[in-house]
């Protein structure tokens, strides 16, 4: 691999970075890219062939790590592939290219709109001053822009999602996008939406610990599991109470598991009880019409007929109990 640039006495020489290194591209990078990154730069001040090799061997990085952050810095546009080893662009000049690329997907009606808008230059000088200290990178700036016609956010809305991410400490642009298509996806567009977005979420959170120490489960619950108490929650709209009478029927049991849990429970959704005592009565009717069956099955001679084969539905309720 071969870099080029003026050779310089290494006594009297400067290695400089860009300030939007540190804003655009060190908070995306592992910490073995950016010391990679910062080798390569040095050595492009002295015209030598370099090997990966070596490079992996003077920074006691693996061979495959060298790779894998030549093709990182590639996709980033930060490097550039020749047949005989790669040029170090110039990181300014593809900032700027992204910001006074023409953009042929706006009318100039839009363009004036945005401009026009204050609450949302608020929002991002608010987003600016609070999560990057004020020197948020230029590229943010469009990415947010953009972010507010593709998802439809309000200005607070926008603001949350950064604290979101802020507090994860994951402020970088995939993971901040990734949250904003999960908040789309449940149809957040206003603070009201996302308040009972979070409502919701307390709401199954706090019903997850509830089952946890009720199933005694000192493990966490698999993904089809969580995927089970979202149903019965998000969907159905249960609360622990009618969650809990499904828990009980276990003591009848030996082998109880989630799908016997979610059988029940979407059972009583299907019949439309959205209250305890709704279920409570429907089990103490399930309950007595089961013992009257027995009752009749016992004092006639049933036995040298054909019995009449129930459902598992029906099974779930012939060992009711309180």
């Amino acid at each position: 691999m071969k870099l080029d640039n003026k050779d310089k006495s290494m006594l009297f020489s400067n290695t400089s970075l860009p300030d939007i290194f540190f804003t655009e591209y060190m908070p995306e990078a592992s910490g073995d890219f950016i010391k990679i990154y910062l080798c390569l730069t040095f050595l492009t001040k002295y015209d030598k062939d370099i090997k990966l090799n070596d490079l992996s061997k003077k920074l006691n990085i693996p061979l495959n790590i060298i790779q894998a952050s030549l093709n990182f810095w590639e996709e980033k546009g930060v490097l550039t592939k020749k047949i005989d080893g790669y040029i170090l662009n110039d990181l300014q000049e593809i900032e700027l290219h992204k910001l006074y690329s023409p953009n042929i997907t706006l009318s100039k009606e839009k363009i004036q709109e945005n401009e026009s808008n204050k609450f949302r230059a608020k929002a991002i000088e608010c987003i600016n001053n609070t999560y990057f200290q004020g020197i948020m990178s230029p590229a943010w700036y469009s990415d947010i822009d953009l972010w507010f016609k593709k998802y439809e956010f309000d200005e607070q809305v926008m603001i949350q999602l950064f604290e979101y991410c802020f507090n994860k400490s994951a402020l970088h642009k995939n993971y901040v996008q990734t949250v904003a298509d999960a908040w789309q996806k449940n149809n957040i567009k206003t603070y009201e939406d996302l308040e009972l977005y979070y409502e919701k979420y307390d709401k199954l959170n706090k019903i997850k610990k509830e089952i946890s120490k009720k199933l005694r489960r000192y493990s966490p619950f698999t993904q089809y599991e969580e995927a089970f108490i979202e149903k019965w929650v998000v969907d159905f709209g249960f609360d622990m109470n009618i969650i809990n009478i499904a828990l009980k029927k276990t003591t009848s049991k030996s082998n109880a598991s989630f799908d016997y849990f979610d059988k029940l429970l979407t059972d009583w959704n299907d019949r439309n009880f959205r209250t305890s005592s709704e279920i409570t009565e429907f089990l103490e009717k399930s309950k007595k019409q089961n013992k009257n069956i027995k009752e009749l099955v016992k004092n006639t001679n049933y036995n040298n007929y054909n019995q009449r084969k129930y459902s598992n539905l029906d099974d779930l309720y012939a060992n009711s109990k309180k």
